[in-house]
């Protein structure tokens, strides 16, 4: 039977007198992944902060990264970020506030919930609703001065409750703690055909316009009717069948919430949420591959007090750091003694509360191996820029320069490498992924998963054609079938 952790970021946010369970401070849980090997927790984050990349944010991210079973969920902490992620919500939460007020406005301005409790029991199924909308121990929502709608939805701190708050909190707590771990429930509303959405103003785009023009031909002949569609356009998101994102994604910005959107309208996506929070942070993905027993550079992960005495004898003379959410080979930098090792990681700590730090391999050039559905798609080698470590060197005028590349039939690719892509891949999902993996006289290694990989008819599609399309085409075809199947009435 699971057992139950609750962790803290500093001892008197919650005493051990006051649970029965297991209290522990969020830096040992981050740094001591070992502790809870063949185990399972049921974790409770009573963070101080969920801001994305804070370690109550990590915390949540890591957890699911080992398995376990974590409230807040990292999706949970995102969308409650800002109110354009959560928006979504809000229609159904209102309708659920006003049937349980019988349709009078609410007294109370500030509604206090926690576990799915609210200290006005008359609000019993709004409460409930809200918490299987998002996992959070303690949410405040501020109600509009009419007392009918819901203006604001924030996580809080148990630290900073107070008498009877703070009393319910802690029945609330202990209540949830005693019963069986119960799993959100699903949202599903079917509908059907394929958006894409691009962003024209993007420098470095996943597919050029060519590129994705060539795709909507192909989905024109399997009939499947293919729309483009901008940053401006979620409003009308619901209007298509599936969404296939064709522009960098980051949690923080619009791919997300069009991405969380789809999700909420039943519809197929790539790439979806959950692939999103998992590739675009290298610290998950770090733990994530350990647990899995992929192979990766040596790798450590590191916060503004970890001591960086040592990192060259452990990692080599040639040391990589890089921020967590780094993209396009941006916020990465090679570092070689001490003095640059404390500037560039002084540098990353602005913006993140851990960066790693990885054992620098130079090749002359990056496996790059495309998985979709967990079958290999295509395989490339991206080559190093002229004269640099990367396959793209930025220039501090903007500019920048490509190394070539050379893409080969899946039979043509060393059986090691696919079968070590496909093993990755799989730990995120099975949407659309891409490998990027290093290869030496040590073996191969994996270096990142990409949720968003690029696919362009000449590079990716060298040698695959129209096929690279009709793969990704058939993959919403599929499960658009399947769906529609799944709500044909049956025969009577």
């Amino acid at each position: 039977m699971s057992d139950w952790l609750i962790l803290v970021e500093h001892a008197g946010d919650l005493g051990q007198h006051e649970t029965p369970h297991k209290v522990m401070r969020i830096r040992d849980y981050i740094v001591n992944a070992q502790l809870f090997t063949g185990r399972r927790p049921n974790i409770i984050n009573l963070a101080r902060s969920y801001s994305y990349q804070s370690k109550g944010y990590y915390a949540s991210l890591l957890a699911e990264a080992r398995g376990h079973r974590i409230v807040p969920t990292a999706q949970s902490v995102v969308e409650l970020s800002r109110k354009g992620l959560y928006a979504q919500a809000l229609p159904d939460l209102d309708v659920a506030l006003m049937k349980d007020l019988g349709g009078v406005a609410s007294e109370d301005k500030r509604l206090l919930v926690s576990f799915g409790n609210c200290q006005n029991k008359a609000l019993a199924k709004f409460s409930k609703l809200l918490f299987d909308w998002f996992r959070a121990p303690v949410l405040e929502v501020t109600l509009s001065a009419t007392g009918k709608q819901i203006q604001q939805i924030k996580a809080v701190s148990p630290h900073i409750l107070k008498n009877e708050d703070r009393q319910f909190f802690l029945d609330c707590l202990g209540q949830y703690t005693r019963r069986q771990w119960v799993a959100p429930k699903e949202r599903t509303a079917p509908r059907w055909s394929l958006a894409i959405l691009t962003d024209p103003k993007e420098e470095f785009p996943p597919s050029s316009k060519s590129s994705v023009q060539r795709l909507a031909s192909v989905a024109a002949k399997m009939g499947v009717e293919v729309d483009l569609i901008g940053p401006n356009d979620l409003a009308s998101l619901a209007e298509y069948d599936a969404l296939f994102i064709r522009t960098t994604t980051a949690i923080d910005n619009f791919t997300y919430r069009f991405a969380r959107r789809a999700e909420q309208e039943g519809m197929p996506v790539i790439d979806d949420c959950r692939s999103m929070i998992r590739c675009t942070n290298k610290v998950f993905l770090k733990e994530l591959m350990e647990q899995g027993g992929v192979p990766a550079p040596k790798t450590e992960i590191l916060d503004a007090t970890t001591p960086m005495t040592g990192l060259f004898d452990r990692l080599g003379s040639t040391v990589v750091l890089k921020a967590p959410d780094g993209s396009f080979s941006r916020q990465v930098h090679k570092v070689t003694n001490e003095a640059e090792l404390a500037s560039r990681a002084k540098q990353l700590f602005a913006d993140t509360a851990l960066i790693i730090a990885q054992e620098f391999m130079p090749t002359d050039y990056d496996w790059r191996i495309g998985v979709l559905d967990g079958e290999p798609l295509f395989a490339c080698k991206y080559k190093m820029a002229r004269g640099h470590w990367q396959i793209i060197k930025h220039e501090d005028d903007g500019k920048y320069t490509e190394g070539g590349f050379e893409t080969l039939a899946i039979a043509d690719a060393p059986r090691e490498v696919i079968e070590i892509a496909k093993k990755a891949a799989n730990l995120i999902g099975n949407g659309l992924y891409g490998i990027d993996m290093k290869q030496n006289e040590n073996g191969i290694f994996v270096i990142e998963i990409n949720d968003n990989p690029n696919l362009e008819t000449e590079v990716e599609g060298a040698v695959l054609k129209d096929e690279l399309w009709r793969a990704i085409i058939g993959w919403f075809s599929t499960r658009l079938e399947r769906r529609m199947n799944a709500v044909k009435p049956g025969k009577g």
